[in-house]
């Protein structure tokens, strides 16, 4: 397997020469032919949807990933470098920009906001009440697809820019947006999805105009009840993140939700489990041909994490382990020699330690992760519903809570099986484990949904954690400091202020030093500072 892997970076290197961009394929979705000084409502959606910080493009997984929210989580390897905690500036603004601003950067990011914003005014010209009606299916859906993503922003920040974001676009004057404090854009943003999800759920649209929005919807392909469910779920996901703050007030939301699955459909996978058309994925375009061995290799990413492969996944003998990892090896002299074992390359060794034993620890699975040109970009799938599911159930009674944790895992594990399956170049697809195995797995001691409340919570936490993984580092950086699990060491660096991983990010110099505003939040803008919901 490690000889195929060298073989296949030189390989995959000269193929990535050759390769285009994907952006191309957008062109008969994004600009109308018959208004090329006049774009439409539905060519901005799609260019808001066409979104690389959803999937895992290389940019994204290079400069912020694995640089940031991956080391944060130890989702990813990375050697303990005395940077390696420091914030990269230049790198967080590109972030910062590719949600407030649309092409600021080369890397073909969408400027969420900024395109909203342009969907939310030219709705507002309209004056036919027929074509508006028509229209308004895609400001609701570009709304939920805002409010998910403001939702990370808050997460990453906290206090934002929000309410008066983008009003260029609105109002045609250039304003300094007043940052929104963070507890109530959380507020706005679960308002904004509840309101949504009722939307999707009674709607009707004529023919023509439901087919022009299945058309451009390049995430549902012009799916109501799929809509509705994203929207549901999202919500979920915020609640629980506020669960710890005002846990009253969430317990009712929450559990008027998961309880009454007719009113409150979510993607949960309930009647049947296909990760390609029950969770919400942005796939890649047709003609997208790269994949993320760069990514993860240029600053030496690969490398299977200790936590997750050493503490977690063997102990239990995980039926993920071979989808997710390559056992590697290491070259002595003319002689290349395998790894026996899959072993994680360990957190306690410094830089340089790390770095002349690379050979000798595992690394991402190459057919799964590191020349998978497939991959989507992942929304929320079932398996984190159904985490939470477990999660509250656990906490407030009302429901099953092992059978959610249960379904999770099983869940999970399909997932990453189906993320391995779209990869057919280096090899053929692993199968899915039989039944048997992953009921095995799950009466571990390591996984038995057994012990008090608290330990069950812990295998709930740990094992989203575990799913999550590199891809939605984002999501578990947010989940990591909120429940504080799992339990990770961090390797202290030198650098004086950076010893440690930060609990939030620092805001950009666009802020800083030209958004007169700034001085509000000033006095918050410390990487020690705590985002509202992380109180544990």
């Amino acid at each position: 397997m490690t000889k195929r892997f060298i073989y296949i970076i030189s390989f995959a290197m000269l193929l990535s020469v050759v390769t285009g961009g994907c952006r191309k394929k957008l062109a008969d979705l994004y600009y109308d032919p018959d208004q090329t000084v006049q774009p439409s409502i539905e060519k901005f959606f799609t260019e808001m949807l066409n979104n690389n910080r959803v999937r895992p493009s290389y940019w994204n997984i290079r400069t912020f990933v694995v640089m940031h929210t991956g080391i944060y989580t130890q989702s990813i390897g990375y050697l303990n470098t005395t940077t390696a905690y420091q914030q990269n500036a230049g790198y967080t603004q590109d972030r910062w920009n590719d949600f407030f601003r649309p092409g600021i950067a080369a890397n073909g990011n969408s400027g969420i906001m900024a395109h909203y914003r342009l969907i939310e005014s030219l709705y507002e010209s309209i004056t036919d009440d027929q074509r508006k009606a028509n229209a308004e299916v895609f400001l609701m859906a570009a709304n939920v697809v805002m409010l998910d993503q403001a939702s990370q922003i808050v997460d990453l920040w906290g206090d934002i820019p929000f309410s008066e974001a983008g009003s260029v676009n609105t109002s045609g004057s250039i304003v300094m947006p007043k940052f929104d404090n963070a507890v109530e854009v959380y507020d706005a943003i679960l308002e904004g999805l509840k309101n949504a999800a009722l939307y999707f759920s009674t709607t009707q649209l004529p023919t023509a105009a439901h087919a022009l929005f299945s058309k451009q919807d390049i995430l549902l392909n012009g799916q109501f009840d799929k809509w509705q469910r994203y929207a549901n779920s999202i919500r979920l996901r915020l609640l629980m993140r506020l669960s710890f703050v005002n846990e009253e007030k969430v317990k009712t939301e929450v559990l008027n939700i998961i309880n009454n699955p007719s009113l409150y459909p979510l993607i949960d996978g309930a009647s049947n489990y296909t990760p390609v058309t029950t969770d919400v994925l942005l796939q890649p375009l047709t003609t997208y041909a790269e994949d993320l061995h760069n990514a993860l290799s240029e600053v030496f990413n690969y490398s299977a994490p200790d936590h997750l492969l050493n503490k977690v996944m063997k102990p239990s003998n995980d039926p993920r382990i071979p989808v997710c990892f390559d056992k590697y090896g290491r070259t002595e002299g003319d002689q290349f020699i395998p790894n026996a074992d899959y072993n994680g390359l360990p957190v306690s060794a410094n830089a340089e330690q790390q770095q002349v034993n690379l050979g000798r620890y595992a690394i991402l699975d190459s057919a799964t992760f590191l020349f998978n040109s497939k991959l989507p970009g992942i929304v929320i799938t079932s398996s984190e519903v159904n985490f939470l599911k477990a999660e509250a159930w656990e906490r407030w009674g009302g429901g099953d809570a092992r059978a959610a944790y249960e379904t999770a895992v099983r869940q999970s594990v399909s997932f990453y099986y189906y993320l391995n399956s779209l990869s057919t170049t280096l090899r053929t697809p692993l199968a899915q484990p039989a039944a048997n195995v992953v009921d095995t797995f799950l009466q571990s001691d390591q996984m038995k949904y057994a012990g008090t409340i608290n330990e069950r919570l812990a295998k709930i936490w740990v094992q989203k954690w575990v799913h999550f993984g590199f891809l939605q580092s984002v999501q578990s950086w947010a989940e990591y400091r909120r429940t504080k699990y799992p339990v990770l060491q961090f390797y202290p660096s030198t650098l004086p202020g950076y010893e440690w991983p930060p609990s939030r990010l620092v805001y950009p110099s666009s802020e800083t030093s030209y958004n007169t505003n700034y001085a509000t939040v000033k006095d918050k803008d410390v990487r020690t500072g705590k985002i509202f919901w992380d109180v544990k």
